[in-house]
C-alpha cells in the first residue's frame, strides 16, 4: 500500500466529507470522524491494516465551497501537518449555481475553481507523501443534463491539476456511473448528492484501490 506505516492521512472538504464528525478536529472513536466515506476508510485501514497504525483524521464541513477551504486551509490542512491529504470539493461549487442561481455571489465560476484549488495543491503538495484529489459527482447519468455537464467540467479541472502536481486522481463520477447501470439515482441519493450507505462505501473503496489498498 502507499501510505506508509504511522502516517497520518487527513480527509477535507465538504459534507460528503464532513459527515457530522467531531469538532474542531475530527479524529478518534465515538463517531468523531463522521458517518460517511471517511470513517469507512478508516474502519478498513484499521482492519487490514493494524500493524500500519494509520491515523484518519476528519476535515470536512458540510456546505463548503473551494473559498471556504482556503479559508481555513492553515487551521484545518496545514497546522495539521498530515503525512497524506485527501481532497473533494467542487459539488457546492455547482450546486449552488443551479439551487441558487440568483445569489451569484456565492457562485464560484470554473476558471476560479481551478485557480483556487491549484493555489492550494501547489502550495502543499511538497509538504507531503502523498495527495489525493477525489473528482466532486452528481449521481445523474444523463451526461446532458445542465447540472451533470457542468460537474464533469469541474471534475476534469480536478484530474488535470492531479496530473500536473503528481497527485492520486479519483474519479468518483466514473465510481457512481458504474453503479448507476444498476441502480437508480434516488435508491442512492434522494438529492442526488449526498449518498446511502452504498455510495459511501463507492467512495470509500475508491479511494483505498487508489492508494493500493489489498481488500
Amino acid at each position: 500500500m502507499k501510505i506508509a506505516k504511522n502516517s497520518k492521512l487527513v480527509l477535507i472538504g465538504d459534507s460528503i466529507t464532513d459527515g457530522g464528525r467531531a469538532r474542531p478536529v475530527g479524529e478518534g472513536g465515538g463517531g468523531a470522524l463522521g458517518a460517511i466515506y471517511p470513517s469507512k476508510v478508516h474502519g478498513l485501514l484499521g482492519a487490514v491494516y493494524p500493524e500500519y497504525k494509520i491515523r484518519v483524521v476528519n476535515m470536512g464541513c458540510g456546505g463548503n465551497t473551494v473559498r471556504d477551504l482556503q479559508a481555513r486551509w492553515q487551521t484545518d490542512v496545514l497546522d495539521l501537518q498530515p503525512d497524506w491529504l485527501g481532497v473533494m470539493i467542487g459539488i457546492n461549487d455547482v450546486w449552488r449555481q443551479f439551487d441558487r442561481p440568483l445569489q451569484r455571489e456565492i457562485h464560484v465560476p470554473l476558471p476560479e475553481y481551478r485557480a483556487t484549488l491549484e493555489k492550494l495543491v501547489q502550495t502543499t503538495r511538497p509538504r507531503l507523501q502523498g495527495l489525493v484529489l477525489l473528482s466532486p459527482y452528481l449521481i445523474e447519468p444523463n451526461r446532458r443534463e445542465p447540472m451533470r455537464r457542468m460537474m464533469d467540467e469541474y471534475g476534469a479541472a480536478v484530474r488535470e491539476l492531479a496530473a500536473k502536481y503528481d497527485a492520486i486522481f479519483v474519479d468518483v463520477q466514473a465510481e457512481f456511473d458504474r453503479l448507476l447501470q444498476h441502480l437508480h439515482p434516488m435508491s442512492i441519493a434522494w438529492d442526488r448528492v449526498h449518498p446511502d450507505v452504498v455510495g459511501e462505501t463507492l467512495i470509500a473503496r475508491a479511494f483505498l484501490r487508489a492508494v493500493d489498498f489489498e481488500f
